[in-house]
Protein backbone atom coordinates (compact mmCIF):
# COMPACT_ATOMS: atom_id res chain seq x y z
CA UNK A 1 0.00 0.00 0.00
CA UNK A 2 2.80 2.36 0.94
CA UNK A 3 4.55 1.51 -2.36
CA UNK A 4 1.38 2.41 -4.32
CA UNK A 5 1.10 5.73 -2.46
CA UNK A 6 4.70 6.53 -3.24
CA UNK A 7 4.16 5.83 -6.92
CA UNK A 8 1.11 8.09 -6.93
CA UNK A 9 3.13 10.92 -5.36
CA UNK A 10 5.89 10.52 -7.94
CA UNK A 11 3.34 10.57 -10.74
CA UNK A 12 1.73 13.75 -9.39
CA UNK A 13 5.10 15.47 -8.97
CA UNK A 14 6.11 14.48 -12.48
CA UNK A 15 2.83 15.79 -13.86
CA UNK A 16 3.41 19.20 -12.24
CA UNK A 17 6.97 19.61 -13.58
CA UNK A 18 7.26 21.84 -16.69
CA UNK A 19 9.00 19.95 -19.45
CA UNK A 20 12.20 21.55 -20.74
CA UNK A 21 11.81 22.27 -24.46
CA UNK A 22 13.85 20.14 -26.77
CA UNK A 23 17.27 21.73 -27.32
CA UNK A 24 17.84 23.21 -30.75
CA UNK A 25 20.71 25.10 -32.38
CA UNK A 26 20.06 27.86 -34.93
CA UNK A 27 22.58 29.87 -36.91
CA UNK A 28 22.36 33.65 -36.84
CA UNK A 29 24.05 36.25 -39.05
CA UNK A 30 24.65 38.98 -36.44
CA UNK A 31 26.03 42.48 -36.11
CA UNK A 32 29.54 42.44 -34.68
CA UNK A 33 28.57 44.53 -31.67
CA UNK A 34 26.17 41.83 -30.45
CA UNK A 35 29.05 39.83 -28.97
CA UNK A 36 28.16 41.58 -25.69
CA UNK A 37 24.90 39.58 -25.58
CA UNK A 38 26.60 36.28 -24.70
CA UNK A 39 25.42 36.26 -21.02
CA UNK A 40 21.85 37.02 -22.17
CA UNK A 41 21.98 34.24 -24.74
CA UNK A 42 23.13 31.80 -22.06
CA UNK A 43 19.93 32.62 -20.15
CA UNK A 44 17.92 32.17 -23.35
CA UNK A 45 19.40 28.72 -23.85
CA UNK A 46 18.64 27.76 -20.23
CA UNK A 47 15.03 28.93 -20.37
CA UNK A 48 14.03 27.93 -23.91
CA UNK A 49 16.48 25.26 -25.02
CA UNK A 50 17.44 27.39 -28.04
CA UNK A 51 21.13 28.00 -28.67
CA UNK A 52 21.91 30.87 -31.01
CA UNK A 53 25.23 30.46 -32.81
CA UNK A 54 26.14 33.98 -33.89
CA UNK A 55 28.22 34.60 -37.01
CA UNK A 56 29.45 38.19 -36.75
CA UNK A 57 29.57 40.80 -39.53
CA UNK A 58 29.16 44.54 -39.87
CA UNK A 59 25.49 45.35 -40.53
CA UNK A 60 26.08 46.87 -43.98
CA UNK A 61 28.26 43.97 -45.15
CA UNK A 62 25.79 41.47 -43.67
CA UNK A 63 22.91 43.14 -45.52
CA UNK A 64 24.76 42.66 -48.81
CA UNK A 65 25.11 38.96 -48.00
CA UNK A 66 21.44 38.66 -47.12
CA UNK A 67 20.41 40.28 -50.39
CA UNK A 68 22.49 37.72 -52.28
CA UNK A 69 21.23 34.80 -50.17
CA UNK A 70 22.78 33.12 -47.13
CA UNK A 71 22.48 29.78 -45.39
CA UNK A 72 21.74 31.18 -41.93
CA UNK A 73 18.48 30.45 -40.11
CA UNK A 74 18.08 33.94 -38.65
CA UNK A 75 19.67 37.39 -38.93
CA UNK A 76 20.12 39.89 -36.11
CA UNK A 77 21.44 43.24 -37.29
CA UNK A 78 21.27 46.84 -36.14
CA UNK A 79 18.56 47.47 -38.75
CA UNK A 80 16.91 45.84 -41.75
CA UNK A 81 16.74 49.12 -43.67
CA UNK A 82 19.96 48.52 -45.63
CA UNK A 83 18.49 45.23 -46.83
CA UNK A 84 15.31 47.05 -47.90
CA UNK A 85 17.37 49.59 -49.87
CA UNK A 86 18.88 46.79 -51.91
CA UNK A 87 15.43 45.82 -53.14
CA UNK A 88 15.42 42.49 -51.32
CA UNK A 89 12.31 41.09 -49.68
CA UNK A 90 12.55 41.90 -46.00
CA UNK A 91 11.81 38.77 -43.95
CA UNK A 92 9.63 38.59 -40.85
CA UNK A 93 11.31 40.99 -38.40
CA UNK A 94 10.78 41.82 -34.74
CA UNK A 95 12.50 44.74 -32.96
CA UNK A 96 14.36 43.59 -29.86
CA UNK A 97 16.20 46.64 -28.44
CA UNK A 98 17.09 50.23 -29.34
CA UNK A 99 20.25 52.32 -29.57
CA UNK A 100 20.68 55.75 -31.19
CA UNK A 101 23.79 56.87 -33.05
CA UNK A 102 25.58 59.44 -30.88
CA UNK A 103 28.88 61.19 -30.38
CA UNK A 104 30.94 60.32 -27.30
CA UNK A 105 33.29 63.25 -26.57
CA UNK A 106 35.96 63.56 -23.91
CA UNK A 107 34.56 65.76 -21.17
CA UNK A 108 37.40 68.24 -21.61
CA UNK A 109 36.59 68.67 -25.32
CA UNK A 110 32.80 68.75 -25.10
CA UNK A 111 32.32 72.51 -24.56
CA UNK A 112 30.09 73.85 -27.32
CA UNK A 113 28.93 70.37 -28.30
CA UNK A 114 26.67 69.54 -25.34
CA UNK A 115 23.20 70.21 -26.68
CA UNK A 116 24.79 70.92 -30.05
CA UNK A 117 24.09 69.75 -33.57
CA UNK A 118 25.72 67.75 -36.34
CA UNK A 119 26.53 71.16 -37.87
CA UNK A 120 28.53 72.03 -34.73
CA UNK A 121 30.35 68.70 -34.91
CA UNK A 122 31.15 69.22 -38.61
CA UNK A 123 32.42 72.76 -38.00
CA UNK A 124 34.73 71.64 -35.18
CA UNK A 125 36.04 68.75 -37.27
CA UNK A 126 36.58 70.96 -40.34
CA UNK A 127 38.69 73.34 -38.26
CA UNK A 128 40.86 70.50 -36.97
CA UNK A 129 39.48 70.88 -33.45
CA UNK A 130 37.75 67.50 -33.17
CA UNK A 131 39.36 64.16 -34.03
CA UNK A 132 37.22 61.07 -33.72
CA UNK A 133 37.01 57.33 -34.28
CA UNK A 134 34.27 55.97 -36.54
CA UNK A 135 33.55 52.57 -38.08
CA UNK A 136 33.85 52.04 -41.83
CA UNK A 137 30.43 52.89 -43.37
CA UNK A 138 31.00 50.38 -46.18
CA UNK A 139 30.97 47.64 -43.55
CA UNK A 140 29.31 48.82 -40.33
CA UNK A 141 25.85 50.18 -39.67
CA UNK A 142 27.15 52.70 -37.14
CA UNK A 143 29.49 54.28 -39.71
CA UNK A 144 26.82 54.53 -42.40
CA UNK A 145 24.27 55.82 -39.86
CA UNK A 146 26.72 58.63 -39.07
CA UNK A 147 26.93 59.66 -42.74
CA UNK A 148 23.14 59.52 -43.07
CA UNK A 149 22.67 61.59 -39.92
CA UNK A 150 25.14 64.29 -40.97
CA UNK A 151 23.88 64.46 -44.58
CA UNK A 152 20.22 64.59 -43.51
CA UNK A 153 20.94 67.39 -41.07
CA UNK A 154 22.94 69.25 -43.74
CA UNK A 155 20.08 68.97 -46.25
CA UNK A 156 17.81 70.68 -43.72
CA UNK A 157 14.60 69.45 -45.37
CA UNK A 158 13.25 67.48 -42.41
CA UNK A 159 12.56 64.61 -44.82
CA UNK A 160 14.31 61.49 -46.05
CA UNK A 161 17.35 62.18 -48.19
CA UNK A 162 16.74 62.28 -51.93
CA UNK A 163 19.40 62.10 -54.67
CA UNK A 164 19.25 65.87 -55.15
CA UNK A 165 20.05 66.42 -51.47
CA UNK A 166 23.41 64.71 -51.82
CA UNK A 167 24.36 66.02 -55.27
CA UNK A 168 26.80 68.33 -53.49
CA UNK A 169 29.15 66.83 -50.94
CA UNK A 170 28.42 68.30 -47.51
CA UNK A 171 30.30 65.59 -45.61
CA UNK A 172 33.92 66.56 -46.13
CA UNK A 173 34.15 68.95 -43.18
CA UNK A 174 32.79 66.27 -40.86
CA UNK A 175 35.01 63.55 -42.34
CA UNK A 176 38.10 65.69 -41.85
CA UNK A 177 37.84 64.72 -38.18
CA UNK A 178 37.84 60.95 -38.73
CA UNK A 179 41.38 59.89 -37.85
CA UNK A 180 40.71 56.40 -36.41
CA UNK A 181 38.65 53.70 -38.10
CA UNK A 182 37.81 50.02 -37.94
CA UNK A 183 35.44 47.60 -39.64
CA UNK A 184 32.70 47.35 -37.03
CA UNK A 185 31.16 49.09 -34.01
CA UNK A 186 32.82 46.74 -31.55
CA UNK A 187 36.18 46.99 -33.31
CA UNK A 188 36.11 50.78 -33.39
CA UNK A 189 35.50 50.83 -29.63
CA UNK A 190 38.60 48.69 -29.11
CA UNK A 191 40.59 50.94 -31.43
CA UNK A 192 39.43 53.99 -29.50
CA UNK A 193 40.65 52.48 -26.23
CA UNK A 194 44.01 51.67 -27.79
CA UNK A 195 44.48 55.16 -29.26
CA UNK A 196 42.50 57.27 -26.81
CA UNK A 197 45.36 59.71 -26.25
CA UNK A 198 45.32 60.62 -29.97
CA UNK A 199 41.60 61.30 -30.41
CA UNK A 200 38.86 63.37 -28.80
CA UNK A 201 35.71 61.39 -29.50
CA UNK A 202 34.05 58.29 -30.91
CA UNK A 203 31.04 58.23 -33.25
CA UNK A 204 28.98 55.14 -32.49
CA UNK A 205 25.94 53.65 -30.87
CA UNK A 206 24.89 54.98 -27.48
CA UNK A 207 25.45 51.49 -26.07
CA UNK A 208 29.05 51.53 -27.34
CA UNK A 209 29.83 54.87 -25.70
CA UNK A 210 28.16 54.00 -22.40
CA UNK A 211 29.87 50.61 -22.30
CA UNK A 212 33.24 52.30 -22.83
CA UNK A 213 32.52 54.59 -19.88
CA UNK A 214 31.59 51.60 -17.74
CA UNK A 215 34.61 49.53 -18.79
CA UNK A 216 37.17 51.18 -16.54
CA UNK A 217 39.53 51.36 -19.52
CA UNK A 218 39.23 55.09 -20.30
CA UNK A 219 41.57 57.69 -18.85
CA UNK A 220 38.92 60.36 -19.47
CA UNK A 221 35.17 59.67 -19.54
CA UNK A 222 33.06 60.44 -22.57
CA UNK A 223 30.12 62.84 -22.57
CA UNK A 224 27.25 61.54 -24.69
CA UNK A 225 26.08 64.10 -27.29
CA UNK A 226 22.65 63.58 -28.87
CA UNK A 227 22.74 66.01 -31.85
CA UNK A 228 19.67 68.19 -31.69
CA UNK A 229 19.22 68.16 -35.47
CA UNK A 230 18.42 64.47 -35.32
CA UNK A 231 19.71 60.95 -34.75
CA UNK A 232 19.49 57.60 -36.55
CA UNK A 233 17.88 55.00 -34.29
CA UNK A 234 18.70 51.28 -34.59
CA UNK A 235 16.06 48.78 -33.45
CA UNK A 236 17.98 45.47 -33.79
CA UNK A 237 15.31 43.37 -35.51
CA UNK A 238 15.55 39.59 -35.31
CA UNK A 239 14.78 38.33 -38.82
CA UNK A 240 13.51 34.91 -39.86
CA UNK A 241 15.43 33.65 -42.90
CA UNK A 242 14.57 29.95 -42.86
CA UNK A 243 10.75 29.51 -42.80
CA UNK A 244 11.12 26.03 -41.32
CA UNK A 245 12.48 27.62 -38.15
CA UNK A 246 9.34 29.72 -37.51
CA UNK A 247 8.42 27.90 -34.26
CA UNK A 248 11.93 28.37 -32.89
CA UNK A 249 11.96 32.01 -34.02
CA UNK A 250 8.70 32.65 -32.16
CA UNK A 251 10.11 30.99 -29.05
CA UNK A 252 13.20 33.25 -29.14
CA UNK A 253 11.28 36.47 -29.88
CA UNK A 254 8.72 35.80 -27.14
CA UNK A 255 11.53 35.32 -24.63
CA UNK A 256 13.57 38.36 -25.77
CA UNK A 257 10.60 40.66 -25.37
CA UNK A 258 9.67 39.55 -21.84
CA UNK A 259 10.22 42.25 -19.20
CA UNK A 260 12.91 40.17 -17.49
CA UNK A 261 14.87 39.65 -20.72
CA UNK A 262 14.50 43.31 -21.73
CA UNK A 263 15.78 44.33 -18.29
CA UNK A 264 18.72 41.95 -18.63
CA UNK A 265 19.61 43.30 -22.10
CA UNK A 266 19.40 46.86 -20.82
CA UNK A 267 21.56 46.26 -17.74
CA UNK A 268 24.18 44.13 -19.48
CA UNK A 269 24.53 45.94 -22.83
CA UNK A 270 23.13 49.43 -22.15
CA UNK A 271 20.69 49.23 -25.05
CA UNK A 272 17.23 50.64 -24.56
CA UNK A 273 14.21 48.34 -24.14
CA UNK A 274 11.57 48.29 -26.85
CA UNK A 275 8.94 48.52 -24.13
CA UNK A 276 8.84 52.23 -23.29
CA UNK A 277 7.02 51.53 -20.01
CA UNK A 278 9.97 49.59 -18.57
CA UNK A 279 11.99 51.58 -16.04
CA UNK A 280 15.36 52.51 -17.51
CA UNK A 281 18.74 52.47 -15.84
CA UNK A 282 20.12 55.92 -15.04
CA UNK A 283 22.41 56.10 -18.09
CA UNK A 284 19.46 55.62 -20.47
CA UNK A 285 17.06 58.23 -19.14
CA UNK A 286 18.27 60.98 -21.48
CA UNK A 287 15.76 61.62 -24.31
CA UNK A 288 17.23 60.67 -27.68
CA UNK A 289 15.62 63.61 -29.49
CA UNK A 290 14.34 63.58 -33.04
CA UNK A 291 14.76 60.43 -35.10
CA UNK A 292 15.79 61.15 -38.69
CA UNK A 293 14.14 59.58 -41.69
CA UNK A 294 16.09 56.93 -43.54
CA UNK A 295 16.99 57.39 -47.24
CA UNK A 296 14.53 55.87 -49.66
CA UNK A 297 16.96 54.76 -52.37
CA UNK A 298 20.29 52.99 -52.66
CA UNK A 299 21.51 55.80 -54.94
CA UNK A 300 21.59 58.14 -51.96
CA UNK A 301 23.66 55.70 -49.92
CA UNK A 302 26.02 55.19 -52.86
CA UNK A 303 26.55 58.97 -53.05
CA UNK A 304 27.35 59.11 -49.34
CA UNK A 305 29.85 56.27 -49.65
CA UNK A 306 31.48 57.99 -52.63
CA UNK A 307 31.89 61.10 -50.47
CA UNK A 308 33.43 58.95 -47.76
CA UNK A 309 35.91 57.51 -50.26
CA UNK A 310 36.98 61.06 -51.20
CA UNK A 311 37.74 62.00 -47.61
CA UNK A 312 41.32 63.07 -47.13
CA UNK A 313 41.94 63.70 -50.82
CA UNK A 314 43.46 67.09 -51.64
CA UNK A 315 40.75 69.52 -52.70
CA UNK A 316 41.07 72.87 -54.42
CA UNK A 317 38.40 75.51 -54.95
CA UNK A 318 39.12 78.70 -56.88
CA UNK A 319 36.86 81.67 -56.13
CA UNK A 320 36.74 84.24 -58.94
CA UNK A 321 35.45 87.40 -57.30
CA UNK A 322 34.16 90.50 -59.08
CA UNK A 323 35.69 93.65 -57.59
CA UNK A 324 34.49 96.13 -60.21
CA UNK A 325 33.08 99.46 -59.04
CA UNK A 326 29.50 98.24 -59.54
CA UNK A 327 30.05 95.99 -56.51
CA UNK A 328 30.35 98.97 -54.18
CA UNK A 329 27.98 98.98 -51.20
CA UNK A 330 25.77 96.04 -50.18
CA UNK A 331 27.18 93.72 -52.84
CA UNK A 332 30.81 93.84 -51.71
CA UNK A 333 29.57 93.72 -48.11
CA UNK A 334 27.71 90.51 -48.93
CA UNK A 335 30.85 89.04 -50.52
CA UNK A 336 32.86 89.83 -47.40
CA UNK A 337 30.16 88.27 -45.23
CA UNK A 338 30.40 85.06 -47.24
CA UNK A 339 34.12 84.72 -46.61
CA UNK A 340 33.83 85.61 -42.96
CA UNK A 341 31.29 82.78 -42.61
CA UNK A 342 33.23 80.24 -44.66
CA UNK A 343 36.37 81.06 -42.71
CA UNK A 344 35.28 81.17 -39.10
CA UNK A 345 31.55 80.47 -39.16
CA UNK A 346 29.86 77.23 -38.22
CA UNK A 347 27.93 74.67 -40.16
CA UNK A 348 28.64 72.19 -42.92
CA UNK A 349 30.01 74.65 -45.49
CA UNK A 350 33.02 76.28 -43.85
CA UNK A 351 36.51 75.82 -45.22
CA UNK A 352 38.20 72.71 -43.83
CA UNK A 353 41.67 71.55 -42.88
CA UNK A 354 43.50 70.22 -45.94
CA UNK A 355 41.50 72.29 -48.43
CA UNK A 356 43.31 74.73 -50.73
CA UNK A 357 41.37 77.93 -51.35
CA UNK A 358 42.47 80.25 -54.16
CA UNK A 359 41.06 83.77 -54.39
CA UNK A 360 41.19 85.58 -57.74
CA UNK A 361 39.97 89.19 -57.53
CA UNK A 362 39.24 90.88 -60.81
CA UNK A 363 37.80 93.99 -62.44
CA UNK A 364 39.05 95.00 -65.93
CA UNK A 365 41.96 92.63 -65.27
CA UNK A 366 43.06 90.27 -62.52
CA UNK A 367 43.77 92.42 -59.47
CA UNK A 368 45.06 89.81 -57.05
CA UNK A 369 45.65 86.08 -56.69
CA UNK A 370 46.00 84.52 -53.25
CA UNK A 371 46.24 80.84 -52.30
CA UNK A 372 45.77 79.44 -48.80
CA UNK A 373 45.99 75.78 -47.81
CA UNK A 374 44.07 75.41 -44.57
CA UNK A 375 46.12 73.84 -41.80
CA UNK A 376 44.49 75.41 -38.78
CA UNK A 377 42.73 78.33 -37.18
CA UNK A 378 45.23 80.93 -38.40
CA UNK A 379 44.57 80.04 -42.04
CA UNK A 380 40.81 80.10 -41.48
CA UNK A 381 41.13 83.54 -39.89
CA UNK A 382 43.18 84.75 -42.87
CA UNK A 383 40.48 83.61 -45.28
CA UNK A 384 37.71 85.15 -43.18
CA UNK A 385 39.30 88.60 -43.47
CA UNK A 386 40.82 88.18 -46.94
CA UNK A 387 38.45 90.63 -48.59
CA UNK A 388 38.12 93.06 -45.72
CA UNK A 389 40.16 95.86 -47.27
CA UNK A 390 40.25 94.83 -50.91
CA UNK A 391 39.71 97.76 -53.29
CA UNK A 392 37.49 98.08 -56.38
CA UNK A 393 38.40 99.06 -59.95
CA UNK A 394 36.78 99.86 -63.28
CA UNK A 395 35.47 97.47 -65.99
CA UNK A 396 34.55 93.77 -65.77
CA UNK A 397 36.67 91.10 -67.48
CA UNK A 398 34.71 88.00 -66.42
CA UNK A 399 36.03 85.53 -68.97
CA UNK A 400 39.66 86.63 -68.79
CA UNK A 401 39.44 86.12 -65.03
CA UNK A 402 38.01 82.63 -65.58
CA UNK A 403 40.82 81.86 -68.02
CA UNK A 404 43.27 82.78 -65.27
CA UNK A 405 41.39 80.68 -62.72
CA UNK A 406 41.29 77.61 -64.97
CA UNK A 407 45.09 77.61 -65.07
CA UNK A 408 45.09 77.34 -61.27
CA UNK A 409 42.27 74.88 -60.71
CA UNK A 410 43.90 71.57 -61.58
CA UNK A 411 41.22 69.00 -60.77
CA UNK A 412 39.40 71.41 -58.49
CA UNK A 413 36.24 73.51 -58.76
CA UNK A 414 35.84 77.11 -59.87
CA UNK A 415 33.22 79.42 -58.35
CA UNK A 416 32.56 82.72 -60.11
CA UNK A 417 30.71 85.51 -58.30
CA UNK A 418 29.79 88.55 -60.40
CA UNK A 419 27.17 91.28 -60.68
CA UNK A 420 28.03 92.72 -64.09
CA UNK A 421 28.22 92.09 -67.82
CA UNK A 422 31.55 91.33 -69.46
CA UNK A 423 33.00 94.53 -70.97
CA UNK A 424 36.74 93.84 -71.12
CA UNK A 425 39.15 91.09 -72.07
CA UNK A 426 38.10 87.73 -73.56
CA UNK A 427 34.59 86.92 -74.73
CA UNK A 428 32.71 83.79 -73.69
CA UNK A 429 33.31 82.34 -77.19
CA UNK A 430 37.06 82.93 -76.88
CA UNK A 431 37.14 81.33 -73.43
CA UNK A 432 35.29 78.21 -74.60
CA UNK A 433 37.50 77.95 -77.67
CA UNK A 434 40.53 77.93 -75.38
CA UNK A 435 38.85 75.65 -72.83
CA UNK A 436 36.36 73.33 -74.62
CA UNK A 437 36.28 71.10 -71.50
CA UNK A 438 36.85 73.56 -68.65
CA UNK A 439 37.06 72.68 -64.96
CA UNK A 440 33.75 72.31 -63.11
CA UNK A 441 32.42 75.87 -62.89
CA UNK A 442 29.62 77.35 -60.81
CA UNK A 443 28.52 80.92 -61.43
CA UNK A 444 26.69 82.91 -58.79
CA UNK A 445 24.88 85.74 -60.49
CA UNK A 446 23.55 88.89 -58.89
CA UNK A 447 22.86 92.33 -60.28
CA UNK A 448 23.05 92.77 -64.08
CA UNK A 449 25.21 89.76 -64.97
CA UNK A 450 24.10 88.05 -68.21
CA UNK A 451 22.56 84.69 -67.22
CA UNK A 452 22.77 83.20 -70.72
CA UNK A 453 26.50 83.74 -71.15
CA UNK A 454 27.25 82.55 -67.62
CA UNK A 455 25.15 79.43 -68.22
CA UNK A 456 27.05 78.57 -71.41
CA UNK A 457 30.36 78.57 -69.56
CA UNK A 458 29.09 76.85 -66.43
CA UNK A 459 27.33 74.07 -68.34
CA UNK A 460 30.44 73.42 -70.48
CA UNK A 461 32.19 72.29 -67.31
CA UNK A 462 29.24 70.42 -65.85
CA UNK A 463 28.30 73.15 -63.38
CA UNK A 464 25.38 75.54 -63.24
CA UNK A 465 24.31 79.11 -62.52
CA UNK A 466 22.82 80.07 -59.16
CA UNK A 467 20.75 83.26 -59.24
CA UNK A 468 21.22 85.37 -56.12
CA UNK A 469 19.65 88.49 -57.64
CA UNK A 470 16.65 88.47 -55.34
CA UNK A 471 18.01 86.25 -52.59
CA UNK A 472 20.83 85.90 -50.13
CA UNK A 473 24.39 85.67 -51.41
CA UNK A 474 25.51 83.47 -48.47
CA UNK A 475 22.60 81.11 -49.20
CA UNK A 476 23.64 80.92 -52.84
CA UNK A 477 27.20 79.99 -51.86
CA UNK A 478 25.92 77.34 -49.44
CA UNK A 479 23.82 75.88 -52.27
CA UNK A 480 26.86 75.02 -54.36
CA UNK A 481 29.45 74.46 -51.61
CA UNK A 482 30.83 70.95 -52.01
CA UNK A 483 29.48 70.51 -55.55
CA UNK A 484 31.77 68.66 -57.93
Amino acid sequence: MRRLAALLVLALVGGCTTATPDPVVVTVLAGSELADLEPVLADLRRDTGVELKLDYRGTVRASEELAAGTGHDLAWLATNRYLRLRGADVPLSTSTMLSPLVLGVKAGRADGLRGGSWADVAARAAAGELRFAMADPRVAGSGLAALIGVATAAAGTGAALRPGDVACDKLQGFLTGRVVGADGAAEVAEEYVRRQDEVDAVVGYESTVLSLNASGRLREPLDVVYPRDGIVLSDYPLMLLEPGKRAVYDRVVDWLRTPSAQKSIMERTLRRPVDASLDRVAQLREPVGTALYFPATQDVVDSLLAAYDRAGQPATVVFVLDHSTSMEGPRIAGLREVFATLGLGGGFDRFRVGETVVLVRFAGTVLEERSVTVRGEADLAELSRALGSAGLAGHTAIFSALDHAYRLAGGGTVVLMTDGENNAGMSADELLAAWPAPPRTYAIRFGEADPAELARVALAGGGRVVDATSGSLPEAVREIRGCR
